[in-house]
């Protein structure tokens, strides 16, 4: 019912910059916080940024500076710019939301597909 649609990933060189979008769709009311997550092979996903609402962000220590976080609220659309990509960003980066669905009003939170990103050296 709920869709998150992801776009952006790409192989780029180390220093260069990607922007993913994530839109939202389906029976929704309203979206509380978004985020993105990354995962490596054999490795845990682990958060990269969150957006809230209201515009609040937390960052992973390894992108501050580097990657924003930002969003949309009319189109249900979450971004993240990442600039000087490093060979370390290289991971499946995913989205997440946490939605209010319409009547009745139940709320949970999706994955998106995960888009690639690859950065080389």
């Amino acid at each position: 019912q709920v869709q998150l649609l992801e776009s952006g990933g790409d192989l780029v060189q180390t220093g260069g910059s990607l922007r993913l979008s994530c839109a939202a769709s389906g029976n929704i009311f309203s979206i509380n916080a978004m985020g993105w997550y990354r995962q490596s092979p054999g490795k845990q996903r682990e958060l990269v940024a969150t957006i809230t609402t209201g515009g609040s962000t937390n960052y992973a220590d390894s992108v501050k500076g580097r990657f924003a976080i930002s969003r949309d609220n009319a189109k249900n659309t979450v971004y993240l710019q990442m600039n000087s990509l490093k060979p370390e960003d290289t991971a499946v980066y995913y989205c997440n939301a946490e939605v209010i669905r319409g009547a009745p009003y139940w709320k949970s939170n999706y994955w998106g597909q995960g888009t690639q990103v690859t950065v080389s050296s």
